[in-house]
C-alpha cells in the first residue's frame, strides 16, 4: 500500500514534470518565433529603406548620410502639396540627377555645385523675364561690385544685342579702349569659347579678372573682312558715376553713367557747383546708363520737380506704389537738356520721363531701351542671390516705360560714322537747343533699335 501510494506520486510527479516542459518548450518555441518574425520584419523594413527611402525614416537616413559624405543634402526632402502643382513629379529631377551622375561618360568631371546652380538659373530663367535672373555666388559678388564702382576688368559696357553679346561702350582711359575696342564691337568668342547662347551676366563673370592678367577676345567689326582677337591685360576699374564740366560757352554739362552708391554724393556736389556758377543751361547725359537704384533716380529727378509723383511702382491694377519729389528742386527753372539713346534704361528713363512729364526739361535723342520693370534683389547664405521682376515703372502721366521707352521730344541719331569721325550731333543739337537755334538739321526719322541692359567690365 505505501508503495503503491509512492508509484502513484511519482507517476503524478513525472506526468506534471512532462506537462510542465511541454508547456515550456512551446512558451519558448513561441518567443524565437516571434523573434525570427521581428528579425525578418526588421530585414524587410531596413531593406526597404535602402531601395525605395520612401519612408519618413528613409528620408532622414538617407538626408543624414548625404550631409555626412558631403553630397548634396535634402535629396528626399518633402514637396509641400499646395506650393506646387499636381502635375509635377519632383522625384524627375533627382532622377535625373542621378541617371546623370552615374551614366555620364566623364564622371571626374561633373561638379555638383555647377550642377546645383545651373539647375537653380535654368528654373528661374523658364520664367521667361531677362530681368528675373539666378546669380551664383560668384556672379552675385561682380553684380555687388558694379553698384559699388569698383572691380578688375578691361572697362568696357557690353550688352546682348540681336542674340549677340556686343561692346556698347569702352570706358575713356580704361584698358579695352587703350587695346583699340569700339563701341558696337560683336564679342565672338572669349578666351576662345563661344559666346553664343552667353548671358551678359557669364560674359562679365569671364571678361573680368585678377589685374595684371590678360584675357583674349574675339572681336567682329562691320569693317572687318573676319574675326579678330585682342589681347587685354586687366586693371583696376575705378568708376565714377557722375562727371561734370562748365563748357566754355557757359553750358553746364553733367553725365551720369549709372546711378550707384556714389551717384547721390557725386551729383550733390554738381548741383552745389552749379548754383555757385549760374550757368546758362544744363545738359543731363544719361546716353548708355543701364540704371541703378529706384532711390537714386528719385533724388536726382527731385532737384528739378519740386512735388508730386516721380514714377509709380504698379505691382497691379489694384495695388500701386507712388514714389513723391523730395521737395528740394534747387536747380528748378534751369533751362535743362536730358540727352538719351537706345542704351538709357531703368533709373535713367525714370529721371527722364519725370523731367519729360513736367516740362523741366527739354529729351534729345533716340528712343530709350523700355526697361520699366522692378527687381528686388534676394540674398542667400551660400552667397548666391536672385533678382525677381516684382512691378512695373510708370512716368507721372502714367506712361508704361516697359512697354514705351521714353521717346524724346527731338529725335537726334549718332551713327557709327559719326562716332568714327568723333562726332556728336546729339551734343551739338543740345547745346544748339540751349543756345536758342535751330536744331532742324540734326533731326532724323529714324527707328531706334534697342539696347539690352549692360554690364561694365
Amino acid at each position: 500500500m505505501e508503495t503503491n501510494s509512492i508509484n502513484e506520486q511519482d507517476k503524478t510527479g513525472r506526468g506534471i514534470g512532462r506537462v510542465r516542459s511541454r508547456k515550456k518548450d512551446r512558451i519558448v518555441l513561441g518567443l524565437l518565433t516571434i523573434f525570427f518574425i521581428l528579425v525578418l520584419m526588421m530585414s524587410s523594413f531596413l531593406a526597404g529603406v535602402f531601395m525605395s527611402g520612401k519612408s519618413g525614416l528613409a528620408k532622414k537616413i538617407v538626408s543624414e548620410e548625404y550631409l555626412y559624405i558631403g553630397k548634396v543634402t535634402g535629396l528626399f526632402g518633402k514637396v509641400e502639396t499646395d506650393q506646387i502643382s499636381p502635375d509635377v513629379d519632383f522625384g524627375l529631377f533627382w532622377k535625373v540627377w542621378n541617371d546623370t551622375k552615374e551614366t555620364y561618360v566623364d564622371k571626374e568631371k561633373l561638379n555638383d555645385k555647377k550642377m546645383f546652380y545651373g539647375a537653380i538659373k535654368g528654373m528661374v530663367a523658364a520664367i521667361g523675364d531677362p530681368y528675373t535672373v539666378f546669380m551664383d555666388p560668384q556672379i552675385a559678388s561682380e553684380f555687388n561690385k558694379d553698384l559699388a564702382g569698383t572691380f578688375e576688368g578691361i572697362g568696357a559696357e557690353i550688352g546682348l544685342k540681336n542674340e549677340i553679346i556686343t561692346i556698347i561702350a569702352p570706358l575713356p582711359g580704361m584698358p579695352a579702349e587703350k587695346a583699340g575696342l569700339k563701341a558696337g564691337d560683336k564679342i565672338i568668342a572669349i578666351n576662345n569659347e563661344t559666346t553664343s547662347g552667353m548671358s551678359v551676366d557669364e560674359a562679365v563673370s569671364k571678361i573680368r579678372g585678377p589685374k595684371g592678367t590678360a584675357v583674349v577676345l574675339s572681336i567682329f567689326r562691320d569693317s572687318f573682312d573676319k574675326v579678330q582677337d585682342f589681347s587685354i591685360t586687366r586693371n583696376t576699374i575705378i568708376v565714377k558715376s557722375v562727371r561734370t564740366n562748365l563748357r566754355a560757352d557757359g553750358i553746364f554739362f553733367v553725365q551720369i553713367t549709372n546711378f550707384n552708391d556714389d551717384t547721390e554724393t557725386l551729383f550733390n556736389q554738381a548741383v552745389d557747383e552749379i548754383l555757385a556758377k549760374i550757368p546758362q543751361g544744363i545738359i543731363l547725359d544719361l546716353r548708355n546708363n543701364p540704371g541703378g537704384y529706384l532711390d537714386t533716380a528719385i533724388e536726382v529727378a527731385s532737384e528739378w520737380v519740386e512735388d508730386g509723383i516721380i514714377v509709380t511702382e504698379k505691382y497691379s491694377e489694384e495695388q500701386k506704389n507712388e514714389h513723391l519729389a523730395r521737395g528740394r528742386a534747387r536747380i528748378k527753372g534751369y533751362k535743362t537738356v536730358v540727352l538719351v539713346n537706345q542704351g538709357s534704361a531703368s533709373a535713367s528713363e525714370i529721371v527722364a520721363g519725370a523731367l519729360q512729364d513736367y516740362k523741366d526739361a527739354t529729351i534729345i535723342g533716340m528712343k530709350t531701351f523700355g526697361k520699366g520693370s522692378v527687381q528686388t534683389l534676394l540674398n542667400f547664405e551660400d552667397g548666391s542671390s536672385v533678382k525677381i521682376t516684382i512691378a512695373k515703372w510708370l512716368t507721372p502721366n502714367g506712361r508704361s516705360i516697359n512697354d514705351e521707352g521714353i521717346m524724346p521730344d527731338y529725335e537726334v541719331d549718332l551713327a557709327q560714322g559719326d562716332f568714327d569721325k568723333n562726332l556728336d550731333p546729339q551734343m551739338d543739337a543740345a547745346v544748339s537747343f540751349l543756345k536758342g537755334e535751330s536744331i532742324d538739321k540734326y533731326l532724323v526719322k529714324v527707328k531706334a533699335t534697342s539696347t539690352p541692359e549692360m554690364k561694365n567690365n
